[in-house]
């Protein structure tokens, strides 16, 4: 069923949606629904080669215009895996395959039962009290993080003018520095 109305979808819309993305403008409501409707299609596909094809598919905007999409039920922990490392390969194979029927990269954003919101506000709040250990301490290093986490980091103290973030290192060992500013 997944692959009908991935098919169905892609024979119906896909070059107006490709028509608009080469223009350069905005997707219409209609035209973002069509983008949704496919990813949720991918995520149900590959949802039923782990046997659970009763979960339910939330779906919504982000902050930077992408497109979240959170599933919930089922026995869904070995897909989000030791530190959501299975997850964080769910959603490759999910935006690859939406990518690819698009025919252009839209973001996609896939989550399980909340954990990558759960995981963004405990990253937010490590950074947070980092900081505050190295305003007194001069510098702290954080453990080795995914692009992703250390880009929240990053945001996360970018508008604290007391302290300066970096990465070092070579993955998957990068990890992020937090260094004091001493006004003179």
């Amino acid at each position: 069923m997944a692959d009908e109305l991935s098919n169905d979808v892609a024979e119906t819309s896909l070059d107006g949606l490709l028509a608009t993305h080469e223009s350069g403008e905005k997707f219409s409501d209609a035209q973002l629904d069509t983008i949704a409707d496919l990813a949720i299609s991918c995520v149900r596909e590959l949802l039923s080669f782990f046997g659970e094809n009763s979960c339910d598919i939330d779906e919504y905007e982000g902050d930077e215009g992408e497109l979240i999409l959170d599933v919930n039920g089922g026995n869904l922990a070995v897909l989000i895996g030791r530190h959501g490392r299975v997850l964080d390969s769910f959603q490759m194979l999910v935006s690859s395959l939406v990518n690819r029927k698009l025919g252009f990269h839209f973001p996609v954003i896939v989550d399980i039962e909340g954990y990558k919101n759960r995981r963004k506000k405990k990253i937010e709040s490590i950074a947070l009290s980092a900081a505050a250990r190295a305003k007194s301490n001069g510098r702290v290093r954080l453990k080795p993080m995914n692009a992703y986490e250390r880009r929240l980091v990053h945001l996360a103290l970018i508008n604290d003018n007391e302290i300066i973030t970096h990465s070092e290192g070579e993955d998957p060992e990068r990890y992020v520095v937090i260094t004091a500013v001493h006004s003179e």
